[in-house]
């Protein structure tokens, strides 16, 4: 079943010409990017995108990757940090965000002769708040992994069988994901969340976000590292009073993604502590 979902991927892929590829050296963008250059050749080119909202270790993971697989790779800033609505944090940020970022890739496509821009999102995508998908269709960019059926745990399953240094790589996100919708994104608060979660990588922790709560950082973390994290709690303190917050609490209920969507869902149940 899953060899037939890898070859319905690479048909898909092939069967487009050519294609720009959204990027980020994440689990889902590198199989993508992968499959696509294995089929495509010179007619794909891989474009990664790089802001404050990005960190810089993710960026130069993102290229070592793209070195080793042998990925044609293409740089450029995205400016979403100068757009007032992705700053005011709405619940439809990841839109203007994406549009940002769509917009930008179709022109670099457009220039290059190239007919298609893709991007990684999978099938258990759609089960979740996204409004970058609206700009992704208002773009007209293709989704391959969804189209195939592809699920997070076999995009890791197949990244392994194919030998990608991805398959275990950590979820990524954008740093605006960190702060509650509502509270504005600014460069001092971005740089505290980055600083903070540098510290935290550098304690050995894997899988985490450090959610800005005005000056309290809620860590969140694995629930398999949750443990740990707990030893390590006056070094976790330390850093991300080190980092700029005034207190650090750790989440009981761990990491999980989408976390701070829990406030749509507590509006849209009118008795949400019955």
């Amino acid at each position: 079943m899953l060899a037939e979902k890898y070859d319905s991927l690479r048909n898909r892929l092939a069967n487009l010409g050519s294609a720009l590829i959204a990027y980020s050296g994440g689990v889902d963008s590198t199989l993508v990017a992968f499959a696509a250059h294995a089929v495509l050749g010179d007619k794909c080119l891989a474009v990664l995108a790089t802001s404050d909202v990005h960190t810089a270790n993710e960026v130069a993971d993102a290229r070592r990757t793209a070195t080793l697989l042998g990925f044609r790779l293409h740089e450029v800033d995205t400016n979403e940090l100068s757009d007032p609505r992705f700053l005011t944090n709405p619940t439809d940020r990841c839109y203007y965000c994406k549009s940002e970022m769509f917009g930008l890739f179709r022109t670099i496509a457009t220039a290059r002769g190239i007919k298609w821009v893709i991007d990684g999102s999978n099938s258990d995508d759609a089960s979740d708040h996204r409004p970058g998908r609206r700009a992704a269709v208002e773009y007209g960019v293709i989704s391959p992994l969804l189209e195939v059926g592809l699920h997070k745990d076999e995009i890791r399953e197949l990244s392994q069988m194919l030998d990608l240094p991805t398959w275990d790589k950590p979820s990524m996100a954008c740093l605006a994901s960190r702060f509650p919708y509502g509270t504005p994104i600014t460069h001092e608060g971005l740089q505290r969340v980055r600083l903070a979660e540098a510290a935290l990588r550098e304690l050995g922790l894997r899988q985490f976000r450090v959610r800005s709560h005005g000056d309290v950082a809620r860590v969140e973390v694995e629930p398999e590292e949750m443990e740990r994290a707990w030893e390590l709690r006056d070094r976790v303190s330390a850093a991300m009073k080190g980092a700029g917050f005034l207190f650090a609490a750790q989440d009981l209920n761990g990491y999980h993604t989408g976390s701070m969507n829990a406030s749509l869902d507590a509006e849209s149940d009118p008795t949400p502590f019955a």
